[in-house]
């Protein structure tokens, strides 16, 4: 509803995605095109996928009693659900009909599996030529590492991302999953351009992610550095080597972020520390010279922190207009009040759960026609009738499939 009272149409309405992902890349793309109105069908296996059970909520329990993970409950939203084994000849068969109601297909699979699913591309279009195939995998279809298997962390390694963060003696991955987020959203935004074209083309085409595209992409400044300057930087902590100070300090009660780019910054920075000397200080003429005498600036900052409280040295660079945060845990994130205030943690009830979940809402918001987390995640095969009787199955063939274990 939009503030008025009236109702609005979303973008894809109309639209249906058939959505074979796993894990985040590929369901998280369906998740965002879902909120923006598409109907969304998540295909599992009869027992459910991997990714249904990741950080249970409920560890033990069954599947609708609480088993669902979190990463679940988030990628799974706006979905409807459906059992199927489309590594059976039955299967392939329901596939292909479901195909043909279908305006995009996600699949987060590798080319040899797609293809013995009947969902490379060759094998949609013969059942709906406009149709659009959203693939995403680890590493790019047409490279020697086409076929290998390969999760977020695996794309932060081999692109310099977990070399260059943490310490020289221990490379470090993000524990965001963020080639896994930037991927979706990267899909999601091509799955609409196909959508965009199709509307003036009348064809579908190919959209292909990929978790090392999406780091290479993401990274890619410091690795033209590299090629450029062969500086071979290695990681220092918290702290940039292009500008400073920027770390993370202590204060009295706990860790704030200071980062500081720019001159401007700079000058409100020394002015703040006392320290107006040094912006006549060679060591500290410029960002790339601040970057390269981090040290001296991160321990400045943090002497001075540590006299105040998180509050305090907070509420004192805001006045300096430095940028700086508070270093949270998880609970004081869902906590924090403007966190709260801006209604970003929409709360979905799941059966089995002692409490309805905080699941992050679309990420960008628009102000006529926005994003909308309507339903919880599907339970296991909750939709399955459903669908294959619009599909035109009777209540015996879907018996029957059940009987063969197709669903």
């Amino acid at each position: 509803m939009t503030a008025g009272g009236a109702k609005t149409t979303q973008i894809l309405s109309g639209l249906r995605v058939l959505d074979f992902g796993r894990y985040i890349a590929g369901p998280y793309c369906a998740a965002l095109l879902g909120d923006l109105g598409a109907e969304v069908i998540r295909i599992e296996k009869r027992e459910g996928s991997e990714d249904r059970f990741v950080q249970p909520i409920v560890p033990g329990a069954a599947s609708g009693e609480g088993g669902e993970g979190a990463m679940f409950l988030q990628m799974n939203r706006n979905k409807l659900g459906l059992t199927l084994d489309p590594m059976t000849e039955t299967g392939r068969k329901i596939v292909r009909r479901l195909v043909k109601t279908a305006d995009v297909v996600v699949a987060n699979l590798p080319p040899s599996t797609l293809a013995a699913m009947g969902l490379d591309y060759e094998s949609l279009v013969a059942e709906k030529p406009d149709i659009i195939l959203t693939t995403v995998s680890a590493f790019g279809h047409g490279g020697p590492y086409s076929e290998r298997t390969g999760f977020d962390g695996v794309a932060q390694s081999m692109v310099g991302a977990a070399y260059l963060t943490g310490h020289p003696d221990e490379p470090t991955k993000s524990y965001a999953p963020w080639v896994d987020f930037g991927t979706a959203s990267l899909a999601a935004f091509g799955t609409m351009a196909a959508l965009m074209e199709r509307a003036r083309s009348g064809k579908g085409q190919v959209v292909e992610g990929a978790l090392l595209s999406t780091a290479l992409a993401y990274f890619n400044f410091h690795l033209i550095e590299q090629d450029l300057r062969k500086i071979d930087r290695v990681a220092i902590g918290n702290k940039s080597p292009y500008a400073g100070p920027a770390d993370i300090v202590r204060t009295k009660d706990g860790w704030i972020l200071v980062q500081v780019i720019g001159a401007p910054l700079f000058r409100r920075w020394a002015k703040l520390m006392g320290e107006d000397h040094w912006l006549t200080d060679p060591r500290f003429r410029d960002d790339s010279a601040r970057g390269d005498h981090g040290a001296i600036l991160s321990e400045r900052t943090s002497k001075w922190a540590g006299q105040y409280s998180t509050d305090e040295a907070l509420a004192l660079l805001e006045k300096a207009r430095i940028p700086a945060g508070p270093v949270l845990s998880p609970q004081q994130a869902l906590d924090d009040p403007h966190i709260e205030a801006m209604h970003y943690l929409h709360p979905l009830a799941f059966p089995g759960l002692p409490k309805p979940a905080p699941v992050m809402e679309t990420p960008v918001r628009l102000s006529r026609t926005p994003g909308t987390l309507r339903e919880r995640a599907p339970l296991l095969g909750e939709h399955t009738d459903m669908i294959l009787g619009e599909l035109g199955y009777t209540s015996a063939e879907i018996a029957a499939f059940r009987a063969e274990g197709v669903i």
